[in-house]
């Protein structure tokens, strides 16, 4: 790792960090790559507002935010594909079964947030292990699963795609969350959080639908209604 985020990935524990954004490229490709301070920093999900209505974009989040970024599929409505907790509520049950498309791609797995951590973690283990969420996304597939990549992936695939999704620290310390600025296949999208940010786990949001809101690089993506949504709340 280098730069500003290899900084901040080995300075976590320093108050003055809150969220460090930087572009690298890695084998060939660029990536833009936010490290959240998850024991420190207020992390949560977001889908609907107080009325039950579907939020869809970053402007529509009724906090300060210093990130956000797409967290998960959805229908052709926006409703939540596979479980999907905000505050505590459940609104979208676990989905274990393969089915069609990447969420289908078995394993795949979810971000769970707790109040002082994040951690992406596998389907069945989540079922078997029920963890306390105070958030979670189900998505798919799996990119890193403790420390290998999903065995589906083909390294010279010509699926390629913009995508992005979260990888998370083995102690629940840290979230980095990654979108590809070039279109790549899973191989080499999960070889960054693997190889790059030498994280043990992480999982994919989307390929069809990727944007970020990054204040620090001045990027704020816009595009069609949006389904989960990952931020920091400012304080």
């Amino acid at each position: 790792m280098r730069g500003a985020l290899a900084a901040m990935m080995l300075q976590l524990g320093t108050p003055a960090w809150a969220v460090s954004c930087e572009t690298v490229r890695f084998d060939g490709a660029a990536f833009t790559a936010c490290a959240v301070d998850a024991a420190r920093e207020d992390l949560r999900l977001f889908h609907r507002d107080d009325s039950g209505e579907i939020l869809g974009a970053f402007a529509q989040i009724p906090h300060e935010l210093t990130f956000a970024m797409n967290a998960g599929m959805y229908h052709d409505d926006r409703r939540a594909v596979g479980l999907y907790i905000e505050d505590g509520e459940e609104t979208a049950p676990l989905v274990t079964s393969d089915g069609p498309g990447n969420f289908g791609l078995l394993p795949n797995g979810l971000l769970c947030l707790a109040d002082d951590s994040a951690r992406v973690i596998e389907t069945l283990a989540y079922a078997a292990e029920q963890p306390a969420c105070r958030d979670a996304s189900q998505s798919g597939p799996m990119l890193v699963i403790d420390g290998e990549l999903h065995p589906r992936f083909l390294e010279d695939s010509d699926s390629l795609n913009i995508r992005n999704g979260v990888g998370t620290s083995a102690d629940g310390a840290r979230a980095v969350f990654v979108i590809a600025d070039e279109p790549v296949n899973f191989h080499h999208f999960a070889r960054f959080f693997r190889d790059y940010l030498e994280l043990p786990d992480a999982l994919y949001f989307d390929g069809r639908v990727s944007r970020m809101f990054a204040p620090e690089l001045g990027r704020n993506d816009f595009g069609l209604p949006m389904g989960p949504m990952v931020g920091v709340v400012a304080d």
